[in-house]
């Protein structure tokens, strides 16, 4: 799956959950975890686009990729 829009995904090794997790700063709440690093990222992936989704159908806005570094330059 391969979403249109482009966020910013952090990546890390969480202990306490024993897996990789993926967190999407920019759409509140939107978090994935794997067991490899790989599979963190397509599985945020997925749920970007389901977040996405849903939004849409709640009638909410969907922000427009930022990303860290055009933060930083405004």
């Amino acid at each position: 799956m391969t979403n249109k829009y482009k966020y910013e995904i952090i990546i890390y090794w969480s202990e306490e959950d024993d897996a990789f997790i993926a967190e999407v700063p920019e759409l509140s709440g939107c978090i994935a975890d794997g067991a490899t690093h790989a599979e963190a990222l397509a599985n945020a992936d997925i749920i970007i686009q389901e977040w996405i989704e849903t939004a849409s159908e709640l009638g909410r806005a969907i922000p427009e990729p930022r990303g860290r570094l055009l933060q930083f330059r405004q």
